[in-house]
């Protein structure tokens, strides 16, 4: 194997699919990356049998060939060398020779017949839309997603296409987060859930362009496809929370507030919640609302916090315990300078949603904390 390409064109093939290898195994040659020629083309390869990542550049071509290469050392060096043309060779002796301007390398190579292909997916499902759009609802909804093993279908997002618009859904049984995006094309109804290890790493590699991505849906596998990358990933099994019928349809108290002032006062208060003298105990906001009037505060053994706002507020006056973070979370995801965040009872869920129905919709639901 023969090839001479751009450094920069190579970087960042690697970038997108060091994605795709383990940060554990006992399989060695997961650990690796697998480049193959094509022609004028130059695929890499990484896999580690749940999530895998193909990119495609362009390649002087010299002699055709495959190999694996330990990622790790070989993104490290690709990374520092020089901004100029990189030729890599593979020897008789099954050496990676790595040569650009004055620079010299020689890695081992392991054997490319090991390395597990990706699986064919048979698309059933499919929709498209533009990557910056993808991107920016992934944003607004993967900080939702539970870290728990012990349940594993909230370990993803349920991404799910209804009378022709995509809905994102993230639950950790605290908190949900809910994006809503109309489709520009019309796509068939159907509903997967897809790891949040995936679309932490798609995420990564989509960029704030108009550039199509397509998703396509398998029984058990999931496919990402832009123009010169392919990412697949396996599904989770199980039966999502009926996330609309948790939804409160009511409300007792609603304030309408400017959301970076809001934003503002949890940041300062919760630097009193999260005591640096307590590092494992965490301890709520309470939230006084009165007509016209919220107050923040704060009260542990680091010290008091107390925090005036002064806005609009409908129904009745109430006391709640909230986690700050969950405020936080959920605050720095969204645009709009003003936003509706309604309460039942101390209780209850409150939500935080849009003044008006935009294109964009979105909902936060966060479960309160008992005050003691």
């Amino acid at each position: 194997m023969k090839i001479i390409c751009e450094k920069e064109k190579l970087l960042k093939a690697i970038n997108a699919v060091v994605r795709g290898v383990p940060t554990r195994t006992t399989m060695p040659i997961l650990e690796g990356i697998y480049m193959q020629t094509n022609n004028n083309e130059l695929k890499l390869t990484t896999y580690d049998l749940e999530l895998g990542i193909e990119y495609i550049i362009e390649a002087n071509i010299e002699e055709e060939g495959n190999t694996v290469v330990n990622a790790t050392m070989f993104s490290e060096i690709i990374r520092r060398l020089p901004d100029a043309e990189i030729k890599l060779t593979v020897t008789e002796n099954k050496l990676l020779v790595i040569e650009c301007e004055g620079s010299l390398y020689k890695l081992s190579t392991m054997n490319p017949e090991e390395f597990p292909e990706l699986p064919k997916i048979d698309v059933e499902n499919s929709l498209e839309t533009e990557q910056i759009v993808l991107r920016n609802m992934i944003k607004k909804t993967i900080f939702a997603v539970s870290n728990e093993e012990n349940r594993p279908i909230f370990t993803g997002c349920l991404f799910e296409t209804k009378n022709d618009k995509l809905n994102i859904v993230a639950i950790d049984g605290f908190r949900m987060g809910w994006v809503s995006k109309t489709l520009a094309k019309k796509t068939d109804d159907f509903k997967v859930v897809i790891p949040g290890k995936t679309l932490n790493e798609v995420n990564k590699i989509l960029t704030d362009s108009f550039e199509s991505i397509r998703i396509g849906i398998s029984k058990n596998q999931g496919i990402f496809e832009m123009e010169n990358c392919k990412i697949v990933t396996r599904l989770l099994d199980g039966e999502f929370l009926n996330y609309e019928s948790v939804i409160p349809g009511n409300w007792e108290t609603r304030i309408k507030v400017n959301r970076n002032l809001l934003q503002g006062c949890l940041e300062r208060v919760s630097l009193i919640s999260s005591s640096s003298i307590e590092k494992e105990k965490k301890y709520p906001v309470k939230i006084n609302i009165d007509i016209g009037k919220i107050t923040l505060s704060c009260t542990n053994q680091t010290g008091d916090a107390k925090e005036e706002m002064y806005l609009e507020t409908e129904g009745q006056n109430l006391e709640i315990g909230v986690n700050p973070k969950y405020f936080l979370d959920a605050l720095k995801a969204i645009e709009d300078e003003e936003i509706f965040i309604e309460f039942g009872s101390n209780i209850s869920p409150c939500i935080i949603k849009p003044i008006e129905k935009l294109e964009n919709e979105y909902i936060y639901m966060i479960l309160p904390v008992r005050l003691k």
